[in-house]
């Protein structure tokens, strides 16, 4: 299995029946240095930012509460919670990867337990669909 890299992509969560897709702007923090920054210092965020690998999290020196979804190896949704600053989340056994947003922002998008999510991204990793590169306009 690959891993992702640092970066950007997209979030896909699927709408329910004859709703369309919810596509959310993600950024990606693979390497541990990322993951150890994750959202320290920000007031808000537009997206997501998955961090992987990770199992749990903690809301300590963060300015704001969070949303928090822990996806299993196949990217499917194992809960979601909102956490208050400073707060430490209990370790998911079977969760491989976190996404985290503003909170209130996933029940926006659909995110629930047992909702399988894709992500878009340039560079390989788990369920990942490659994508294209941009056509210049003439």
């Amino acid at each position: 299995m690959a891993a992702w890299r640092d970066g950007h992509g997209e979030l896909i969560v699927p709408g329910d029946e004859g709703w369309p897709d919810v596509r959310v702007s993600l950024e990606i923090a693979a390497s541990y240095r990322a993951r150890t920054r994750g959202l320290l210092g920000r007031d808000s965020l537009d997206g997501a930012l998955l961090l992987s690998p990770a199992n749990s999290i903690h809301t300590f020196r963060m300015r704001m509460p969070i949303d928090v979804a822990y996806l299993d190896r196949r990217l499917r949704v194992i809960a979601v919670r909102t956490m208050a600053p400073g707060r430490l989340g209990l370790p998911r056994v079977r969760a491989r990867h976190v996404v985290e947003s503003e909170a209130g922002a996933m029940a926006g998008w659909g995110l629930r337990r047992g909702v399988r999510v894709t992500v878009v991204t340039s560079s390989p990793g788990p369920d990942t669909v490659k994508a294209a590169p941009a056509t210049p306009r003439a």
